[in-house]
């Protein structure tokens, strides 16, 4: 199972909270101290919450499920775009656009829209003034920007990965509203009752961002290693099952004994007979 380890978490200051004066009263379970004015979160909570919420994505990746990344903010694109793309899960980098979940079919016909303007040999463009063809070019990449981690999520994701639940309150209330489970990294200052796996950790560290992002992805790898492994098992015990014992022609006879055959047999004892016969009669 993908692991983070407790000195790695420490080594990219995991640990490091907001300010008290900031922090979220819910919060209180992960908090290990107060120091110099600030909550330091206790990693080992963080360890625990990693392994779970990898658990849980690798059941659900186990039965075909999908996932989509979330991390809009600056710190988190970069590293949430390259992980979904690792394992080959969608994901949102750019603003969240209002309603994407909760209206799912307006966001398929405006990346249909998108596709139709991608489309190499289209006859979109013919017959239009140099300034039109300006503004549709204008308008592919404004919509390429914005559904181009999600271009070929032909339906709602099974459950989202979010980083930073405060700062992406909106999609997590929209995931909430449609019962799809949450995955996301809280820090001191965010509710961590709000998403169904809080991850508590420093959510503004680019480094701890990746450790734990990582190690998800690593999650979605094995599960579906796991599951072509057991398919590839299941298709080997199929094609060698061989035929039933009891059951006839299960056993082909020698090639160099084959079977007598009596009504062969008779024939050639009955012409020997007939043959017999007409040689007394000549007699």
């Amino acid at each position: 199972m993908a692991e983070v380890k407790f000195e790695d978490l420490l080594g990219t200051g995991a640990h490091f909270g907001h300010v008290t004066r900031k922090w979220n009263p819910n919060f209180e379970p992960y908090i290990l101290l107060e120091k110099n004015g600030v909550h330091i979160i206790n990693l080992e909570s963080t360890i625990d919450a990693v392994n779970k919420a990898s658990d849980f994505i690798q059941e659900l990746v186990g039965k075909n499920g999908e996932i989509l990344f979330v991390g809009t903010k600056k710190q988190a694109q970069d590293i949430v775009q390259q992980e979904a793309d690792k394992c080959s899960m969608f994901y949102i980098v750019e603003r969240w656009l209002g309603g994407t979940l909760t209206n799912f079919s307006t966001i398929k016909k405006s990346i249909k829209r998108l596709k139709l303007l991608e489309k190499e040999g289209s006859n979109l463009y013919e017959n239009m003034t140099k300034k039109e063809t300006q503004m549709l070019n204008r308008e592919r990449i404004k919509l390429a920007d914005q559904h181009r981690g999600i271009k070929d999520m032909r339906r709602l994701p099974d459950a989202v990965i979010v980083v930073d639940a405060q700062y992406e309150d909106t999609a997590i209330r929209e995931a909430k509203r449609l019962d799809i489970p949450v995955i996301a990294i809280v820090d001191s200052n965010t509710d961590p009752e709000k998403v169904d796996y809080p991850i508590p950790a420093n959510d503004d560290s680019m480094r701890t961002i990746q450790l734990i992002i990582s190690a998800l992805a690593d999650a979605v790898l094995e599960a579906r290693s796991a599951a072509s492994k057991k398919d590839e098992e299941k298709d080997m015990e199929t094609s060698t099952a061989g035929t039933p014992a009891g059951v006839p022609g299960s056993e082909a006879a020698p090639e160099d004994t084959p079977a007598p055959d009596a009504k062969d047999d008779g024939k050639v004892q009955e012409s020997e007979d007939i043959s017999e016969e007409s040689t007394q009669e000549e007699e």
